[in-house]
C-alpha cells in the first residue's frame, strides 16, 4: 500500500487549506493583481492625458528642472509622484518608481 491511499481526505484537505492559509499570510497581501486601489475607480479604464505643453511648462516651474510622474498608483497627487512608491516597495518588494522627465 502506499502512503497516499492511506491518507484520510480529511486530513489531506486540512493540509492543503493550512498551507493557503501560511501563503497567503507570509506573502503578506503580494500578488493581489490589483494595481490601482484608490484612482478613479468608477472610470472604466484610467488614462491620463498630458499635453507637451504641460510638461514643459510643469519641468521649467520645477526647481531643479525635474517633475515626476507616479507609476504606483498610490500618489496623492496623482498623476504627480509623491514618493508613495517607497511604501509601496517595501510592503510588497516591488520595485517601481516615477517616471522621471528632466529638462
Amino acid at each position: 500500500m502506499d502512503v497516499l491511499s492511506s491518507l484520510d481526505p480529511l486530513s489531506i484537505t486540512i493540509g492543503i487549506g493550512i498551507g493557503a492559509i501560511l501563503s497567503i499570510l507570509l506573502a503578506g497581501g503580494k500578488g493581489s493583481g490589483q494595481i490601482n486601489l484608490s484612482i478613479m475607480k468608477s472610470e472604466p479604464k484610467v488614462a491620463t492625458m498630458c499635453p507637451i505643453k504641460d510638461i514643459e511648462d510643469a519641468v521649467s516651474k520645477s526647481d531643479k528642472g525635474v517633475v515626476a510622474y507616479c507609476r504606483c498608483w498610490r500618489s496623492k497627487t496623482f498623476p504627480y509622484c509623491d514618493g508613495s512608491h517607497v511604501k509601496h516597495n517595501k510592503s510588497t518588494g516591488d520595485n517601481t518608481g516615477p517616471l522621471v522627465i528632466k529638462a
